[in-house]
């Protein structure tokens, strides 16, 4: 059994805005889980569907920045939204300096990856690059520097006065870390309760809640086939930005990166477009999804 750490002066919940972290936020707000948060931090990468519309009214947004907003309107603490900026363009860019790039083992510079790709080696090689940086900079490090602003948190500080809430469900409990600082313990109170992906989407059926939409950037290559193909048939808006993303990813790399690898978000190494996503032989050799996303914090 994982059982709750010891109390600590503060408690936050990292909101993903997903399945599992929308079902904690609600069964805090219910009394389901104590001691009630002091606020919940999600961490917007302007990348998840809906990116859209998320200047327009509230009521009127899309995706889940239109669940953010009903979300946040049935929570009794405070919702903050933080951001590193915008994904996207940030993944697009083309940078000229060293830190930007990675010494590979003959020496050669090449791309770092801010989001992972698939690619296909000159020799024909499958392979996957996950020395990606999207988590880390874009998810964990704006919750991290919001998180010490509310709990007033010192320079050099080791005393643990933090628990941040991580809505990581028992069916991907390998995906729990110890947090990196020492002021700060990570909980996951679904594991806790031993409540399953389903199990959460069972409980929000049952309190007549609607189903929370899944919590990724819309080109993210972690989809599973079906989520490509429902971000096809459902947010036709939003697949043909993938699409153009993915077009534009290749495009970088190919100009800038000596390791020439031609890259892709679909683990079948087909541009989005050409991937038949009415045939099940399109699904591709490679198994990768949300259990793979070593950090921990998305998908949920």
């Amino acid at each position: 059994m994982i059982k709750a750490p010891p109390p600590t002066k503060f408690n936050f919940l990292s909101l993903g805005a997903g399945v599992q972290s929308s079902t904690l936020a609600l069964m805090a707000a219910a009394g389901e889980v104590s001691p009630m948060p002091d606020a919940a931090i999600f961490a917007d990468t302007q990348a998840e569907p809906g990116h859209k519309t998320r200047h327009l009214p509230k009521g009127e947004r899309q995706g889940i920045y239109g669940w953010l907003d009903w979300l946040s309107d049935q929570l009794p603490f405070p919702v903050y939204t933080v951001s590193k900026g915008n994904l996207t363009a940030h993944s697009l860019k083309i940078r000229k300096f060293k830190k930007d790039c990675v010494n590979g083992k003959k020496g050669e510079n090449y791309l770092r990856y801010v989001i992972p790709v698939f690619g296909i080696m000159p020799d024909g090689e499958v392979t996957a690059a996950l020395g990606r940086t999207c988590t880390a900079d874009f998810k964990i490090q704006p919750i991290i520097k919001k998180t010490k602003e509310l709990a007033s948190i010192k320079r050099g500080q080791k005393e643990r006065t933090v628990t941040q809430w991580i809505g990581i469900s028992w069916d991907e409990m390998q995906r729990m870390k110890d947090s990196r600082y020492p002021w700060v313990g990570n909980r996951f109170p679904l594991i806790e309760m031993q409540m399953t992906r389903r199990d959460c989407k069972d409980w929000m059926r049952k309190k007549g809640y609607p189903e929370p939409p899944r919590s990724a950037c819309y080109y993210c290559p972690f989809h599973g086939f079906k989520e490509w193909k429902d971000l096809r048939d459902k947010d036709p808006d939003a697949f043909k930005d993938a699409v153009d993303f993915d077009k534009n990813l290749r495009e970088r790399n190919r100009i800038f990166s000596k390791k020439k690898m031609t890259v892709y978000l679909h683990k079948s190494c087909k541009p989005l477009d050409e991937v038949d996503f009415d045939d099940d032989k399109d699904k591709g050799q490679l198994t990768w999804d949300f259990k793979a996303e070593c950090e921990g914090m998305c998908g949920v």
